[in-house]
């Protein structure tokens, strides 16, 4: 028997298993079971879907999760950090306390930030890891090493892998779905979830909640969709026609499928996604849970939710129709391009005015979708990440802002096979860096373990371009055994 390689394509496979209508039927039965080619899994899995949660602009883990009672002592008094720190804009000012008090949250007794205390209601569910350390502290090259596993364009997103790996649940919806900010995209936009050298298949599908046009281009502009909907299918089968005609000419152009694939896709798409993001019915206490307000409804004042609540609350609900229409990753995003004020979490100026917004919202948004993730009975199959580029430095910047800080920041999963209720790896006194540099954590250890509980080795989905096995976690990644269940 031939040994197909991984990645190879269909063609590849039918000419090597013979070709003919048998191994057309073989390769429809390995699709339709495996997910349209989707490579399988290596182990059982503890998981089968993942929600991944970008901070864009790097969040604060000082001022929000990783608690040091070194900084309120030392509040004002001048910094004096060990080593040597490269500070992005010169923000080497004095001691910065927590902008916000901590209070200990759950069974757990997890200090949190009160402007997140949201969170402390699944609290029990998360495990804190408190070492990361990144390699850059410029948001382009960091956002892709946290997105891609890369620090340069052209690598596949962590989705982009999982759809490869795993494939769809779905055929009416996308398997790898991306929801940005509301006002815009983060550093790198689009190339965040591009699949790069995998087929095109596996992008990233974006989608706008709350929006007149959520899929920008899915429905015909200014046509009648009675009088449309014939000639729109003759046109569908005109178009695969003759790109099957050209595809036979190039046989090592898997651009032909995908493109044949996105038409299909977007067909299915059209009763799908609209039913999915249709959060009108969901009831008005589930709506309340995840911090929404009624369209054209003002938050009241005596209520302290901030309207982030109700952008980032839009993006978690849908995220939850999604995966439980099928979708395997979502990737929402907090932030987006600088503007000012800030629209990130890229807080030089002023931590309080910038992630106070965020940060409240996101905890509001974020402590709803755990808490009914786990009533529906979704949470014990369903990975969620919480990461950012890098953390700020504990010093301040001009007053009242913090300095990006690649040398340590804090992450957080929950869900499928994660152990709850704990904080590993801990950072110095000061929230500067690993407080044991030799074990500190790296991103290839968030995406082995996470393609870990959804039954991937991270070693072994690979895929060969440009002469080299390419995966996720390069030639690094370790299994952190230690937040496992």
């Amino acid at each position: 028997m031939n040994t197909i390689p991984v990645g190879a394509s269909r063609r590849d496979f039918l000419w090597q298993s013979g070709g003919g209508l048998g191994g057309i039927a073989l390769a429809s039965m390995l699709g339709q079971a495996k997910g349209n080619g989707a490579q399988g899994t290596h182990h059982p899995a503890k998981a089968k879907r993942v929600i991944q949660l970008f901070m864009a602009g790097a969040a604060s883990q000082v001022d929000l999760f990783d608690y040091k009672p070194e900084l309120f002592k030392r509040h004002g008094q001048p910094s004096d950090l060990k080593g040597k720190i490269e500070a992005f804009q010169d923000g080497l000012g004095p001691w910065l306390r927590p902008i916000w008090d901590f209070a200990p949250k759950g069974q757990c007794g997890k200090m949190l930030a009160e402007v997140v205390s949201p969170l402390g209601k699944v609290v029990d569910e998360m495990a804190f890891v408190h070492n990361m350390t990144g390699k850059t502290g410029i948001h382009s090259q960091a956002t892709y090493l946290q997105a891609t596993g890369f620090q340069n364009p052209g690598f596949p997103g962590m989705g982009c892998w999982v759809s490869y790996g795993l494939g769809s649940l779905n055929q009416n919806l996308p398997t790898f779905v991306v929801l940005p900010d509301h006002r815009g995209y983060a550093s790198n936009g689009t190339k965040n979830w591009d699949n790069a050298f995998l087929p095109g298949q596996h992008q990233g599908t974006i989608l706008r909640p709350g929006t007149p046009s959520p899929l920008p281009d899915l429905f015909p502009r200014n046509v009648d969709t009675v009088e449309f909907s014939g000639s729109e299918k003759e046109a569908r089968a005109l178009l695969g026609k003759s790109d099957r005609i050209f595809a036979s000419s190039r046989l090592d152009d898997s651009r032909i499928d995908s493109r044949i694939r996105s038409y299909e896709l977007a067909a299915a798409m059209q009763l799908a996604a609209p039913e999915a993001m249709d959060l009108s019915k969901e009831t008005k206490i589930t709506q309340e849970l995840y911090g929404i307000q009624p369209v054209g409804t003002p938050f009241p004042k005596e209520i302290n939710l901030p309207e982030e609540a109700d952008a980032m609350g839009r993006k978690c609900l849908v995220a939850r129709r999604l995966l439980e229409r099928g979708v395997r990753f979502v990737q929402i995003w907090s932030g987006c391009d600088n503007g000012f004020p800030r629209r990130n979490w890229d807080s030089h100026e002023d931590i309080s005015r910038d992630h106070g917004p965020l940060a409240g919202g996101m905890a509001v948004a974020v402590a709803g979708l755990l808490a009914d993730l786990k009533q529906r009975g979704m949470l014990e199959d369903t990975v969620i990440l919480w990461t950012t580029e890098f953390g700020r430095l504990p010093c301040s910047q001009g007053g009242k802002g913090r300095d990006h800080n690649p040398y340590g920041f804090t992450s957080w999963m929950a869900g499928g096979g994660i152990r709850g209720g704990i904080s590993v790896g801990p950072s110095d006194d000061f929230g500067l860096a690993p407080a044991e540099p030799a074990k500190a954590t790296q991103v290839y250890d968030l995406h082995a373990t996470i393609l870990h509980l959804l039954g991937l080795d991270h070693t072994r989905l690979t895929f060969r371009a440009n002469g080299v096995d390419r995966r996720l976690t390069d030639v690094h990644g370790k299994v952190m055994s230690e937040i496992l269940a």
